[in-house]
């Protein structure tokens, strides 16, 4: 394989934008630009989510309100699912709903019982503008839903409520990374 053929190879690492960031709390906007600067940004997507060892990660996690995620994502057989989705909108999620871990990149080191549908479909484009249609089961249908709900200005907490909404968000309020508002490792 070519070296840069990998993503994220031409990418740089950003800061993580951590939970009580604005950019995290409110709708991205549509891409309407898929030119070099949209390339750019889907490299710098890869390169942090493989650097923070994550399976997904959303343009506004790094500051960029834009509706743009991607993600490296086993499902529950284990099948590696690699790519990226512009503008995507959840057009199914179905199934079983079931109650299971999820933690988020911008609340790094928390992790709480979350329901999600265990199938999904996510339609889009890609960087060049071409549809593209995404279908998960288990895990990754978890992970498509979760980056949706990241571009709607939503993290995993919001969906958590009781004694799970209250354990995280105390949590979260004591994590050595809520003083600064930076992802450990980050300047």
């Amino acid at each position: 394989m070519r070296h840069g053929s990998l993503p994220g190879v031409r990418g740089r690492v950003r800061p993580l934008r951590l939970l009580g960031d604005p950019v995290l709390h409110a709708p991205c906007e549509e891409v309407t630009d898929f030119g070099p600067e949209l390339a750019a940004l889907v490299e710098d997507l890869f390169a942090t989510m493989y650097a923070a060892r994550g399976v997904g990660l959303a343009a506004n996690q790094i500051g960029e309100p834009l509706r743009v995620f991607v993600h490296d994502c086993p499902d529950d057989e284990d099948v590696r699912h690699l790519g990226h989705v512009v503008n995507p909108r959840l057009v199914e999620a179905g199934g079983l709903e079931l109650r299971g871990p999820e933690g988020c990149l911008s609340l790094p080191g928390l992790e709480a019982g979350t329901v999600r549908h265990d199938e999904a479909v996510v339609e889009g484009f890609t960087v060049r503008g071409e549809p593209v249609r995404v279908r998960g089961t288990g895990f990754f249908a978890r992970c498509l839903q979760h980056e949706c709900d990241h571009l709607d200005g939503g993290v995993y907490a919001d969906r958590l409520t009781g004694w799970r909404r209250r354990r995280v968000l105390r949590q979260a309020a004591r994590a050595p990374w809520a003083r600064g508002r930076t992802a450990p490792g980050e300047p």
